[in-house]
């Protein structure tokens, strides 16, 4: 699993012209997910990301994480996070989570999420979605499963 996470002074994502999620500041966290992944994997890479102090304190350090401050989170799924660039010009997805297995997991990174008691927001799975965002600072981390092994 990888999750592109970026500290966010607002996001949003759309969907037909449609705001179907929206947060304030946060982390918005695209979500790639590989057909090894589980929902074992899910659950320790979100805690993770919830956990990541990269929120400044009253010194201006990053030291606080996102529930510290309140922020919300925006979870939006991106198998394209999963691109393999090694041959020609097209990318090849192969590694990337079929839907029967990637919908579930990325439901379930959703529940542990919300647990947290913040505000979760997400996009649709599988949609064509737009999505803006004002990154702060910029921060922009990515977490990759096999790289916590």
């Amino acid at each position: 699993m990888r999750l592109l996470i970026q500290r966010v002074t607002q996001a949003s994502v759309r969907i037909d012209g449609e705001v179907v999620g929206e947060i304030s500041h946060g982390l918005l966290v695209l979500i790639g997910i590989n057909a090894q992944d589980t929902p074992a994997i899910a659950d320790r890479l979100i805690r993770k990301a919830l956990d990541l102090r990269i929120f400044e304190d009253d010194e201006g350090k990053m030291n606080r994480g996102v529930e510290e401050v309140s922020g919300g989170l925006l979870l939006v799924s991106q198998f394209t996070l999963y691109a393999n660039c090694r041959k020609g010009r097209r990318p090849s997805f192969i590694d990337a989570a079929p839907p029967p297995i990637a919908q579930p997991l990325y439901e379930n990174c959703i529940r542990v999420a919300q647990a947290s008691g913040l505000t979760v927001q997400t996009g649709r799975f599988g949609a064509d979605m737009k999505i803006s965002l004002i990154n702060d600072g910029p921060v922009t981390i990515m977490l990759d499963s096999a790289e916590l092994a």
